[in-house]
């Protein structure tokens, strides 16, 4: 059996410890599955304007946790399936949310992110990276379908550089950013920048205490131990 299960989550928003899923999309052994679930918190109108999916649009539904689509998952992993995503923290906190909890996965943001060594890109978004890459893929963005199909070529593609024990590898620790993307260094190397800059960017990460900034919190500390 293929052990890899590429895997996509459109939710309610993009908090990773308060917001549910309500579309989910895997494929495995050839054959992709997509089924929407009724969250138990309301959809944010922000997402709906990202993936256009309503709440009228599933009112109707199963929760997740109720749903035959759970239950596969579950025996796919517990088989010693392995999760493929892309920004993998995310969709996984959604999955831990509903009692699934993948051991292994791959994630083809941090793989990308390890690959750019020389940051070539501007950024790691899977659309970016599908286009830059020039994947040869008819995916609708921001659908959890369309993504799967997206996230499968990303992976083929990275494939033929490392090994799936170095995707997991890589995927299972905190990845080094190299490059500002945002802020009034937006686009600078992080280890150019001003000292003072960069611990207070620290302290501010480490006030928050917000899951999604591992890598950062890790990379500040990175360069910070080398000024």
């Amino acid at each position: 059996m293929n052990k890899l299960i590429f895997l996509d989550t459109e939710t309610t928003g993009n908090d990773l410890e308060k917001d549910k899923l309500i579309q989910l999309s895997y494929k495995n052994n050839g054959e992709v599955h997509t089924e929407l679930f009724k969250p138990n918190i309301p959809i944010t109108f922000e997402a709906m304007a990202v993936h256009h999916i309503t709440s009228k649009m599933v009112e109707d539904k199963l929760h997740f946790y109720e749903s035959k689509m759970h239950y596969e998952l579950e025996k796919l992993l517990e088989d010693g399936g392995i999760v493929v995503a892309h920004n993998a923290q995310f969709d996984i906190a959604m999955l831990k949310h509903d009692e699934l909890d993948p051991k292994q996965f791959i994630c083809t943001l941090k793989v990308a992110r390890h690959v750019d060594d020389k940051c070539e890109m501007s950024n790691y978004k899977m659309q970016y990276l599908r286009y830059y890459l020039d994947l040869d893929v008819n995916g609708k963005a921001h659908d959890a379908e369309g993504d799967v199909m997206v996230l499968e070529a990303l992976y083929n593609h990275y494939a033929q550089k490392l090994s799936v024990e170095e995707m997991l590898d890589i995927s299972g620790k905190p990845s080094l950013i190299r490059k500002f993307n945002f802020g009034k260094y937006n686009g600078q190397m992080i280890g150019d920048v001003d000292k003072g800059y960069l611990e207070w960017l620290l302290d501010q990460k480490l006030e928050q205490n917000k899951p999604e900034d591992e890598d950062w919190i890790y990379t500040l500390k990175h360069y910070l131990d080398l000024l």
